[in-house]
């Protein structure tokens, strides 16, 4: 990967919708090969394996599903159908491709959602809640897409849990949730290399009430 290239450390130093759109965009076909293959991008396996050990089923929706990486191994566990969402269109394009979405839509979370007016038993989402414009309120957006009793999973970068507000803001969300529970994860793979392959997220499982 060179300087010219979008890498992690331009992922992580987004700050702006716009922001994410072009770096995704440029990204988008060579994000399998040079960023989860060479990482070792291990989270997505490790969300939809803790959805499914808390029992979660479909259908489920896929909060910044990029190119399908979560979805792909919500699938591998036998859970569907699933809905990808990304801000994107050139992301989307490319799990389009791997046949494993009922349905895409292009939304940006931190604003109201429309999503044809299904109401999802589960949500997850990986990676999304790490960087850039997306913050701890766009949760609320979230809530209002699923059922009663949605299990949702959602990875959040260890570090930006206290820095962005997300522990207090899932107790601000105490009387819309409930069964809490946060699972330490690692986000890549005992084959990453660089500055970030030491990097730990929190899974946080909880259901609407």
């Amino acid at each position: 990967m060179n300087d010219n290239k979008p890498n992690l450390d331009l992922a992580y130093a987004l700050e702006t919708v716009q922001d994410n759109r072009e770096l995704y965009a440029s990204w988008a076909c060579d994000y399998d090969k040079d960023f989860a293959s060479a990482m070792d991008y291990i989270l997505p396996n490790q969300v939809a394996q803790i959805f499914l050990n808390m029992g979660g089923t479909g259908p489920v929706l896929d909060v910044g599903a990029g190119t399908g990486l979560g979805g792909q191994a919500l699938a591998k566990l036998g859970i569907n159908p699933i809905d990808a969402l990304d801000l994107s269109d050139e992301m989307l394009e490319v799990a389009a491709k791997k046949k494993i979405y009922r349905s895409l839509f292009t939304s940006d979370i931190t604003q109201r959602i429309e999503t044809s007016n299904y109401l999802y038993q589960g949500v997850i989402s990986s990676g999304t809640f790490t960087h850039g414009h997306v913050g701890p309120n766009a949760i609320d957006n979230l809530l209002s897409v699923a059922s009663t009793g949605a299990l949702f999973a959602l990875s959040i970068n260890k570090k930006h849990w206290f820095e962005k507000g997300f522990a207090k803001k899932f107790e601000a969300l105490s009387s819309r949730i409930e069964k809490l529970i946060l699972h330490d994860v690692e986000i890549y793979g005992k084959n990453s290399k660089g500055e970030h392959s030491d990097d730990l997220g929190v899974v946080a499982t909880f259901c609407k009430v």
